[in-house]
């Protein structure tokens, strides 16, 4: 005989779901008269299952004479109603494993989930008395090395969501960062170039003998911006004092002759003392230092970006909340409740208890991409690196033609520390350059406002800036997104399966997490703690440097390596 279950005697869950069932369906009962009886709801009586054969009817060529005994057949309606009353308590009995005879839906998940055998999982479910942490009253399907499994499996399944979740942003950092580099190497190319078409065009009988020293300054400017330990300061002294020597071979005392090593190195060494090109070394340590030690920082503090993701993307569970998040995902399995998603606020409990500590992150975050900012904005106008780079052969111009004009005063106090050059009659090799390439090359073409350094950089910045709040809201992102039950659904409490989640939900951060009653947070993560003074740090620096820079900037002066 069916009977309907008395609520009192259903679990909580079981009885929400089995509810919820019945009043979307039909309820079952017994008429006076004995017979199975199904009042359908409108709902499903609208769906009109195909008849079975009627029981008790005679199969086809049977020819039973008038006198031989009939089974009293059921009519097709009543079949009909109670075949979806069969179907209707079945649902509602497989809901559970108290209700189901086989383990084969969990054993089937488990293989596909985790990939090993089936062979000693139970086939239908059974007490489970070692089980840890999927308790229950119930019989189950899971055992203790399955729960063992379920663990690391909900681990995985968490740190792969964070992968997937932080994909984007990582994307987006890390692609710039490599696109910013390529793009300072190409810029760092071209000033190189711009600066060796100069002197083949306008001093073109030192060209081949300046084209070491330009080489070796760009490729300073080059280690420098890209993180390298070399002294800015010494490369920009080092580049003039080596172009001294020449200027006044060629510029100053000019003639088909070559002074010998010793007097080059006398010349080379007073050129701080004689100053030969005026304030221009003074002026491109200036230009230079509100670009290269900006732009040198940006890209660092992008590097420590990705960094600080992957930090994240594997960061290590402690046990309390490997083991709530397999209560969470699996346990539910182990009472046939495959299908189940935890309830939002339990949802919330857990992964916010264990996300804490990546939590607090967020405040450090959030000033590390405005520090982002503030460097990009220091790197504008006429201290662009763009503009600073592409335009230095001018500046080295202006070098050559001061020089040019003090010649008569220069070779007076060369003359007067280094004393007369003995003289070599030689032939100073000239540079063999193809004019169309001159041409093209000394001809700075016109750079559309989207192709621009800055503008690239501000692009990313405002697409960066969407991002600032990513590790605060981290928890919930992933329980909306990805594995609570919507609003109003039943849902998996950690025990059972309820319409709502009657526990209190904790807020984010580590000092909220004491009142967690699903997650037992406590200490500190030195992970997170590294990764938290690495972000402060580059804050810190970037903040410095931009005042710094600024008052370089406003005083030309050179001393904007010290706090590189």
């Amino acid at each position: 005989m069916l009977r309907k279950r008395s609520p009192a005697s259903q679990p909580q869950g079981f009885r929400g779901e089995s509810e919820a069932l019945l009043g979307e369906a039909a309820v079952c009962s017994r008429s006076s008269r004995g017979r199975l009886r199904f009042e359908p709801s409108p709902d499903l009586a609208r769906h009109h299952l195909p008849a079975p054969p009627m029981l008790g009817a005679p199969e086809s060529g049977d020819h039973s004479g008038e006198g031989a005994t009939r089974t009293p057949r059921m009519d097709a309606r009543t079949w009909r109603l109670g075949w979806r009353c069969l179907l209707l308590l079945a649902l509602l009995g497989s809901t559970r494993s108290e209700g189901v005879e086989s383990c084969e839906e969990v054993r089937k998940l488990f293989q596909w989930r985790l990939g090993g055998a089936v062979k000693g999982l139970p086939e239908a479910p059974r007490a489970g008395p070692d089980l840890q942490v999927c308790l229950s009253k119930n019989p189950t399907c899971c055992t203790r090395k399955m729960e063992e499994q379920y663990q690391i499996a909900a681990q995985q399944d968490l740190q792969q969501v964070l992968q997937t979740s932080s994909s984007t942003l990582k994307l987006l950092i890390s692609r710039n960062a490599a696109a910013f580099q390529e793009t300072l190497e190409t810029l760092i190319r071209q000033a190189e170039n711009y600066t060796s078409i100069l002197f083949c065009n306008t001093y073109r009988n030192m060209a081949l003998e300046a084209a070491a020293s330009t080489q070796e300054f760009f490729t300073d400017v080059g280690l420098y911006l890209f993180g390298a330990d070399v002294n800015p300061e010494e490369f920009v002294n080092r580049f003039f004092d080596s172009l001294f020597p020449l200027v006044y071979n060629h510029l100053i005392n000019p003639g088909v002759t070559d002074s010998s090593l010793q007097y080059s190195e006398c010349i080379r060494t007073a050129r701080q003392d004689v100053s030969p090109f005026g304030n221009i070394p003074k002026r491109v340590m200036g230009q230079m230092g509100r670009s290269l030690l900006p732009g040198r920082t940006f890209l660092q503090a992008l590097n420590l970006g990705i960094e600080v993701i992957n930090t994240t993307d594997h960061i290590h569970f402690s046990k309390e909340c490997s083991r709530a998040l397999l209560k969470m995902q699996y346990c539910p399995h182990c009472q046939s409740l495959t299908l189940s998603k935890p309830c939002m606020g339990y949802c919330l409990n857990v992964i916010r208890g264990c996300l804490a500590h990546m939590t607090d992150l967020n405040p450090h975050w959030h000033a590390y991409i405005r520090s982002l900012e503030e460097l990009s904005d220091a790197m504008h106008g006429t201290y662009d690196v763009e503009h600073v780079l592409l335009n230095f052969h001018l500046l080295v111009n202006d070098a050559m033609l001061q020089a040019h004009l003090n010649a008569q005063k220069l070779l007076d106090q060369v003359n007067k520390i280094c004393g007369l050059p003995v003289r070599t009659a030689t032939q100073s090799p000239r540079c063999t350059f193809d004019p169309s390439k001159e041409r093209h090359g000394m001809k700075i073409s016109p750079r559309n406002g989207e192709e621009t350094l800055a503008n690239r950089r501000k692009e990313f910045i405002n697409s960066l800036r969407l991002h600032r709040s990513f590790y605060g809201g981290l928890a919930d992102q992933l329980c909306v997104n990805e594995w609570a039950a919507a609003e109003g659904r039943p849902c998996w409490n950690g025990e059972d399966i309820v319409k709502s989640y009657a526990q209190r939900v904790v807020g984010n951060g580590v000092k909220a997490q004491s009142a967690n009653p699903e997650v037992r947070v406590r200490g500190t993560d030195p992970v997170v703690n590294q990764i938290i003074d690495k972000l402060k740090h580059v804050i810190q620096v970037s903040t410095g440097q931009i005042t710094q820079t600024q008052q370089v900037g406003a005083s030309s002066s050179g001393q904007w390596w010290r706090h590189a």
